[in-house]
């Protein structure tokens, strides 16, 4: 590829990423894959020669977008944002051009100046102490750019433990390194991230998981407690990691009194706010940073909330002496005249080389600005409070730990089981995507918002899947207009709802029309929630997927609709049975359509099995689901006309569903719960005079376009 293909095919790139980006809603959010879905589409080896760039390109789609979970999507809610933004991406564009390796100074001046400054600017953003800066020359301290608060924080770790060994040689000079690190003991909370344990085993020091309260922050009455056991035992404590916003659910341990805990003891104290960091761009949560000055290493990342796509963890230390004397190697060939002069951030870091991450996050803080980057935060803020309202507001649900910043821990109410269950399928519908976690041992869901492009109704649209779940986990048959509820008025805080004349009701703002019966009752009965049958054809097994029926009011499964009737056969033509065609007896068992009519039907109708509707699956939906909730009120005859209206859009889905054909006899096939789409209208056979047309007692179906077609 020479310069000007470069140009050409850089361009192509471009529209295809910013495609991607505006158009993610229509991509499942979670991958559809199991293990080793990708060696089966690539050779078994490396090509010998070059292959045209069209080729390499066409395999984007093919091979890696089906195997990737889409982080950028509105309907992302897992783990934690992981957020990109074009000056962002502009910015790692260029630095992947440039490709300098700023281990020193010399190595490449403008990386680590940069750094040093931008570091400096993001300090004083979130309201750092002034000895974390590297403007303040009166103290050592100064910022970083790592890879991953992981690695920050056994950065810190390994800093405290080199501090220690210091300190206690010191005092008797005949102790090994050994004997004393066999006897340093590091504390957390049993909320910190699974990486201060990872730290504590690469680092061969021992872990203590301190209980956090009711409110699952570490208090320092905990703290001191531990402190004094240890001491006793023999141990010497050296190392705290409190966190600023746990992954579990968010919570803060309290840095006021863990603080001169660690002053007094002369412990180092890591501070930990991977997720929270950004929000301290507001003044308005810096509350949860009091207690900070008493911090010897502080991390968050950019990374995550700030719209820098990874790899980007901002670290400040207050002594950056303990990191040189920690990670300090000065071979010849790594020196310069301007050593000691300048930093070099070879120092800082465990590994040697450094990419030049700065101009990625100057980019970012430039275009949006201080004010651009708070009303983002500000907004995030704001989703996840109004669905931590819609969530309260309904009585199966409860909201298991209090809602902090852009993240709400939920879990049906009730058994483990139930919560687990709703979460599996959930993820498996790859509708939406959340993860789980454990709070005093009880399973709840992680729901954060994540995604730089999520609206109002992104949020109304993935609590109306969750609900419909939630229906068939708990073998509901009718959802409840569950606003109006008692229960579900009492749950919503009080400025959620007004109160007129003694009566509760909620604020106008709350989205009414979530509450509304918009399914029938069919529609969530477990059968029906695999998939719809074809009740018009009662003498067919087959089953159509029941995500691309058209009763829902979201668009877009139309584009997984066109892509599931692309990889269908449709060489042949179908015949299909008459619909008017009658069982030859009522106790035996044709198809599973008819059965699941008649398992559906309440026991005190049993004219149900010969009289339920011969209706078609199109624009008259209505009329199948009336069938399980007025079945005393059909009538045989009464689907004729309907029947004859719709009967070309019932057999284009049976055509869609041909390859299900044989295996629905024994079992249901399992489609994924689709959010719901707007009703459309069938459209009717070309006859003349409108009657169908037959052959040989059969209807004849176009293979392209799914009509009846005359003989």
């Amino acid at each position: 590829m020479d310069a000007e293909e470069y140009r050409r095919r850089g361009k192509e790139m471009v529209d295809y990423i910013a495609d991607y980006l505006e158009n993610i809603r229509t991509r499942r959010v979670f991958p559809d894959v199991s293990p080793g879905y990708m060696r089966p589409l690539l050779p078994e080896s490396a090509p010998t020669t070059g292959e045209e760039w069209d080729d390499i390109f066409k395999d984007v789609e093919r091979v890696i977008m089906p195997g990737v979970t889409h982080w950028q999507s509105p309907y992302m809610h897992a783990y934690f944002p992981a957020l990109n933004s074009y000056p962002s991406l502009l910015g790692d564009m260029l630095a992947d051009a440039i490709n300098c390796l700023g281990f020193t100074w010399a190595s490449s001046p403008a990386c680590t100046e940069l750094e040093t400054i931008v570091m400096d600017w993001l300090g004083k953003m979130i309201g750092l102490p002034q000895e974390f800066l590297h403007s303040n020359e009166q103290t050592m301290g100064g910022g970083v750019i790592q890879t991953t608060a992981s690695e920050s924080t056994f950065i810190a770790l390994m800093a405290a433990r080199t501090e220690a060994l210091r300190r206690y040689k010191a005092k008797n000079r005949e102790l090994s390194d050994a004997f004393i690190n066999n006897r340093l003991v590091a504390y957390c909370s049993d909320q910190a991230h699974s990486s201060v344990e990872k730290a504590g085993l690469i680092g061969m020091v021992k872990m203590h998981f301190l209980p956090a309260d009711e409110k699952l922050s570490l208090r320092g009455e905990t703290l001191k407690e531990a402190i004094t056991k240890d001491k006793e035992d023999g141990f010497i404590p050296f190392f705290l990691c409190a966190t600023l916003g746990t992954t579990g659910s968010c919570a803060f341990d309290n840095l006021r009194e863990l603080g001169p805990i660690c002053d007094a003891e002369n412990m180092w104290m890591h501070i930990d706010a991977a997720y929270a960091g950004t929000a301290f761009i507001c003044p308005e949560f810096r509350s949860y940073m009091e207690g900070i000055e008493h911090g010897h290493s502080f991390a968050f990342n950019p990374s995550k909330w700030m719209m820098v796509h990874f790899d980007c963890t901002a670290m400040w230390v207050r002594n950056s002496g303990a990191l040189h004397r920690t990670f300090n190697v000065d071979p010849l060939y790594l020196k310069h005249e301007n050593s000691g002069a300048a930093i070099d951030y070879m120092h800082w870091q465990i590994p040697l080389s450094k990419r030049f991450r700065a101009l990625k996050l100057w980019f970012v803080i430039r275009s949006f600005g201080v004010q651009g980057l708070q009303k983002h935060i500000r907004e995030g803020v704001r989703l996840a409070k109004k669905f931590e309202m819609l969530v309260r507001a309904d009585p199966r649900f409860e909201v298991s730990a209090e809602r902090v910043l852009g993240m709400v821990v939920f879990r049906l109410k009730g058994e483990n089981l139930l919560t687990e269950e709703l979460l599996k399928r959930l993820n498996k519908s790859g509708e939406v995507h959340m993860v789980p976690a454990s709070l005093k041992g009880r399973y709840v869901i992680r729901f954060t918002v994540t995604s730089n492009k999520t609206t109002d109704k992104d949020i109304e649209r993935d609590w109306y899947i969750i609900r419909q779940m939630a229906c068939v986990v708990l073998g509901q048959e009718e959802e409840e207009e569950l606003s109006n509820t008692e229960e579900g008025k009492e749950n919503l805080d009080e400025e959620d709802k007004i109160v007129e004349n003694g009566k509760v009701e909620i604020k106008p703002s709350v989205p009414h029309s979530m509450y509304k019966h918009v399914a029938r009752v069919g529609m969530l009965k477990k059968e029906f929630g695999l998939s719809l049958i074809l009740s018009n054809v009662p003498m067919s097994p087959r089953f159509i997927n029941g995500s691309f029926a058209a009763v829902f009011d979201n668009t877009e499964v139309l584009y997984e609709f066109a892509k599931y009737l692309a990889d269908r056969d449709f060489s042949r033509p179908t015949m299909i049975m008459s619909p008017r065609r009658k069982l030859k007896s009522k106790g035996k068992q044709y198809s599973l359509d008819a059965s699941v009519l008649q398992i559906s039907a309440p026991a005190r109708k049993p004219q149900l099995q010969s009289k339920f509707k011969q209706s078609s699956l199109d624009s008259k939906i209505e009329e199948i689901f009336e069938n399980n909730e007025n079945n005393e009120n059909s009538n045989s005859n009464s689907g004729t006309s309907t029947s004859q209206e719709g009967s070309n859009s019932a057999e284009s889905s049976s055509e869609a569903g041909d390859d299900v054909t044989n295996s629905a006899r024994s079992q249901s096939f399992e489609s994924q719960s689709r959010s719901p789409l707007r009703r459309q209208r069938s459209i009717k056979s070309p006859t003349e005079d409108g009657a169908t047309e037959k052959l040989n007692g059969h209807r004849l179906i176009c293979t392209y376009c799914g009509h009846e077609v005359c003989a």
